[in-house]
């Protein structure tokens, strides 16, 4: 999928711009045609002798050649590019992405790019944890900035974590996807419900759940890097909108959200309900804050509307209805029984067997269920490569 294609690489002052050089190597041997912009640090890591000898093409690190006055204009590389890769992306670089800042030829070429960019950061531990880091990389997604996570192992500092470049393999492997993905959903209109729902008790308190929103982000961005036009109604959550394409819309209670997804569905093509949403809520609620007296307190308990039974109800056969199941036991056999229950096409059961999948983190582990029974069993994953699995098997059956 690289036949043809002309990338743009970006390589910052990071330890890590030895990896740069396996890039241009990987993409040169698929096929694509690659130029090569440095910023001034970078040159005190890797040569560009050693780039352009890779690349075949001479590299660019200023605005212009002192020694005759040629000019690089960023604005011919933004508009040759198919995408532009910055690999490695410092925290500086990030940084100035994110708050527009143009001091050097790589970063002009950034804001005048017309292509969809991607950045690979790197950098020590501590740097990547930063609040002011996570902003900076929170920012760039919603702008629709592509940010391939960085490893964990050992840094160049000698401590262990999270921090070192995602390897060659890996960004080429995002590319590829990138390329075999692309606009395969466009035309299509995809509602996405995601997060948890409060039900209030009394003005401070509610009945939740431990969801933090992320899977159903990470399938909103997907199905908008895909060309689809996408709205994305939420739960209390404290993510960013993932794209600057996508149309969110906030709720609080179940109610809400049903009263919302019901409004939209028969527009949609496809509806993913990827929401925990209550499935009981207080029959009142109390308008001042409940004092503690006596031995306890009872709490009468309603069922919520089902928004996912009555989509089920409405969809029109061109329309295709996700859920989602979370058991805790006979996890298949619970997730058939609702798929055919509520008349969905596909469920995707979410496993807790795995430490480090289920509400919270940034992994899950997955299988996905259509309507005919057949099962795809995933190993643990990326939320945003389990996101890349779920739509990528919906468009493989339809």
């Amino acid at each position: 999928m690289l036949k043809g294609k002309h990338i743009l690489l970006g390589i910052t002052g990071s330890i890590a711009a030895y990896k740069s050089a396996y890039l241009v190597r990987q993409w040169i041997k698929g096929g694509a045609e690659v130029r090569v912009i440095m910023t001034p640090l970078a040159k005190e890591f890797i040569t560009p002798l050693t780039m352009a000898t890779l690349s075949k093409h001479p590299i660019l690190i200023d605005f212009f050649d002192p020694t005759n006055g040629n000019w690089n204009s960023h604005v011919d590389l933004g508009l040759w590019a198919d995408v532009y890769v910055i690999a490695p992306a410092t925290a500086n670089t990030l940084a100035k992405m994110a708050n527009g800042i143009a001091d050097n030829l790589l970063l002009t070429s950034y804001l005048s790019a017309k292509c969809p960019a991607f950045v690979a950061p790197a950098m020590d531990l501590d740097m990547w944890l930063h609040p002011a880091t996570q902003r900076n990389l929170q920012q760039l997604q919603s702008i629709g900035v592509r940010v391939i996570d960085p490893s964990t192992g050992e840094l160049a500092s000698g401590l262990e974590g999270k921090g070192r470049m995602a390897e060659p393999e890996l960004i080429t492997k995002t590319l590829h996807d990138f390329f075999v993905t692309q606009d395969t959903l466009k035309g299509k209109k995809v509602i996405i419900t995601a997060g948890p729902t409060y039900e209030k008790l009394d003005p401070v308190r509610f009945i939740g759940n431990y969801s933090s929103g992320k899977m159903g982000f990470a399938l909103a961005e997907e199905c908008a890097l895909r060309g689809a036009e996408v709205t994305l109604i939420t739960g209390p959550v404290s993510l960013p909108t993932p794209h600057s394409s996508i149309h969110r819309i906030n709720v609080e209670s179940a109610a809400e959200m049903y009263e919302a997804t019901i409004k939209l569905f028969p527009e949609q093509d496809i509806a993913i309900l990827s929401a925990a949403v209550a499935d009981f809520t207080p029959e009142t609620r109390a308008e001042q804050k409940l004092k503690r007296e006596g031995d306890g307190l009872t709490l009468h308990l309603q069922p919520t509307q089902d928004i996912a039974a009555t989509l089920g109800a409405m969809k029109q056969g061109h329309q295709i209805l996700v859920g989602f199941a979370l058991e805790t036991e006979h996890e298949t056999q619970n997730a058939l029984s609702k798929l055919q229950r509520k008349h969905l096409d596909f469920i995707v059961l979410n496993s807790l067997r795995h430490p480090q999948a289920g509400f919270g983190y940034d992994t899950n582990q997955i299988s996905i269920i259509d309507k005919h029974g057949t099962i795809i069993e995933f190993p643990l994953k990326n939320k945003r490569e389990v996101a890349q699995d779920i739509i990528s098997t919906i468009e493989a059956t339809h």
